[in-house]
């Protein structure tokens, strides 16, 4: 039954990183109450030692200690009868509450309601009860009893009885069954029509079920209840930035900025969208004015100084990030992106000095990075070698993606073998890796190896059918090499269909359209892909069909403006002597 996959998922694992199979009740190594009552030397004893016994009767300890070691044993059933037998004889929810995790691993429907009824009685405010509960009355069916266990658990603070639904709604939603839970809030919100916290968690799961009319509604009911409720009004917020409609959340967060001025959350989120939507300056501002009011802030300080970095005020950056260095919190990231900032700045010691500063937390890995491709950048190929031999040594959990950078840089040397050959080595010990696999193929299409990388992209789609990459490297490979034209246009749709905005798989697809000898329709596709990201090689394929098709004032245009920018791109230089050939 799915609900006892839910419960036992709720009791033994929390309600994140849960694994999906549950595993058999951990046994309980210490007796669960003290046996016998001891007193130190030297001070006296509460209770006279001549009236010192155990806590527990002797029969139910025996039974207790029948139970645990059934439970040791597999014998589930037996440590079942013995938990809930001794749940009915003492008043501790701790025997009761081991009884429902084994009525609940062995789907013991009836024996898991009578040990939570137990439970629930012996400690009706334990949360973990409560939850249980609401998940065996939907269970059932029973909405009546989930409301009333709702209203016990809505007697805490909202946040509190937030974090509880919530739990409650991320397990039935893993089923499908979330349309349960919003039913008996519907019920909670009209007997307790003061909660704002109950349309807001109506709203919460309206979004979950992709209805963002209704949700809108119940916002404006919470925000009707408890008008300025921060909470609310970012949540309308972040909808609007869900639907990419960045201009509504930033006139949402603007508006409710003028009316309560003094809440620094609202700013911040506010910043947050305006550096969304790169209004870097007003971003500015708005962070200036929350870094004033409150110094401490370093999370604003830090969203600060990375505009300043962003629009070249290197000055006001560095006095940013030289002040994070004071705070333990974010001394890490002051030192990450002075190395940044010097990096910019063209001062590579500099840069490589502060790298080396950031040390350990969860910058260091970023920052061996950093280190390790600007040494690349300087051509300083041992100090990369000694550096990458350094990261697989610190970062061993990282092995794969420090493998990555290594060959990344080797191909931007133009190693292709030797950058081909680091990941066939990584590929040995980790031979379903999306990553290593992707790299490689691309590697090996350079090289010629096309059977290879035709399997290393099929390998990673049986894994990842919807992997948009893969299905776009193999359908550009078939197409480039003017082969199995029918079998590219599969890939191509499909990555299409997950991607349409994408500007590399528009491209792919107009370039296989030009392989297939339609050019109109190519640069139909081509032109869309260009708008959207003016990338090299989209801009070649652009020029070579505008060539073909006669236009050659625009593509001679339009290479001259990719080729300044980029001089020494070989796919650019490629179709430059081609059409300087032509002209010729």
């Amino acid at each position: 039954m799915l609900i006892f996959r839910l419960l036992f998922l709720l009791m033994l694992g929390g309600l994140s990183g849960c694994a999906n199979s549950p595993k058999p009740p951990e046994p309980v190594v210490k007796p669960a109450l003290p046996v016998k009552a001891s007193v130190a030397k030297g001070i006296k004893a509460d209770v006279p030692p001549k009236e010192a016994k155990t806590s527990i009767d002797p029969n139910v300890l025996f039974m207790l200690l029948t139970a645990e070691l059934a439970g040791q044993r597999g014998q589930y059933g037996i440590a079942l009868d013995g938990y809930l037998e001794a749940a009915k004889r003492v008043k501790d929810p701790r025997f009761a509450e081991r009884a429902v995790v084994i009525a609940m691993y062995m789907k013991n429907a009836k024996k898991a309601n009578e040990a939570l009824g137990l439970w629930l009685r012996q400690a009706p405010q334990n949360t973990n009860a409560r939850k249980l509960a609401v998940l065996m009355a939907l269970s059932t069916g029973n909405q009546e009893a989930a409301v009333s266990h709702l209203e016990i658990l809505l007697q805490m603070p909202p946040d509190e009885f937030e974090k509880n639904v919530m739990e409650v709604a991320a397990l039935l939603q893993k089923e499908s069954r979330l349309p349960e839970l919003a039913g008996v809030l519907a019920t909670l919100s009209t007997k307790h029509p003061k909660q704002a916290i109950i349309p807001y968690l109506q709203s919460v799961m309206a979004i979950q079920l992709n209805d963002k009319a209704l949700a809108e509604s119940y916002l404006q009911k919470a925000l009707a209840i408890l008008p300025g409720w921060d909470k609310a009004l970012m949540l309308q917020a972040q909808m609007a930035v869900m639907s990419g409609d960045l201009g509504k959340a930033t006139g949402l967060l603007r508006d409710s900025v003028g009316k309560y001025p003094g809440n620094q959350k609202l700013k911040r989120m506010l910043a947050e969208v305006l550096l969304k939507s790169e209004s870097y300056p007003e971003a500015a501002v708005i962070l200036r004015d929350i870094v004033s009011e409150y110094p401490s802030d370093q999370e604003s300080q830090l969203a600060l100084g990375l505009i300043y970095l962003q629009d070249n005020q290197n000055d006001e950056a560095e006095t940013v990030f030289k002040g994070l260095l004071a705070q333990p919190k974010t001394h890490w990231q002051g030192s990450f992106y002075l190395g940044k900032l010097e990096e910019k700045r063209g001062n590579t010691d500099a840069a490589l000095a502060w790298y080396d500063q950031v040390g350990d937390g969860p910058f260091a890995f970023d920052a061996s990075v950093s280190a390790a491709l600007l040494l690349a950048k300087e051509h300083k190929h041992d100090q990369v070698a000694l550096k990458i031999k350094s990261m697989l040594g610190k970062f061993p959990k990282e092995k794969n993606r420090i493998l990555l950078l290594q060959s990344e840089i080797l191909s931007r040397q133009k190693d292709y073998a030797q950058a081909f050959s680091v990941l066939t080595t990584a590929l040995a010990d980790s031979p379903e890796d999306g990553n290593l696999l992707y790299s490689r193929a691309l590697l090996a299409e350079r090289l010629g190896k096309f059977e290879l990388m035709e399997s290393d992209l099929k390998k990673i789609l049986v894994n990842n059918p919807k992997n948009f990459e893969a299905l776009n490297a193999l359908g550009y490979s078939l197409a480039s090499r003017s082969i199995r034209f029918g079998e590219a246009e599969t890939y191509l749709q499909q990555a299409l269909k997950l991607k349409p905005d994408e500007a590399v798989v528009i491209d792919s697809y107009g370039w296989l359209q030009f392989k297939m000898g339609h050019p109109a329709t190519a640069l139909e596709y081509l032109r869309k892909a260009f708008n959207k990201q003016k990338e090299n090689e989209i801009a070649a394929h652009l020029v070579e069909v505008l060539w073909v098709l006669g236009k050659k004032d625009e593509a001679k245009d339009i290479f001259e403006e990719a080729i300044k920018a980029a001089p020494e791109d070989e796919y650019l230089l490629g179709v430059g002597q081609r059409i300087l050939k032509n002209t010729e």
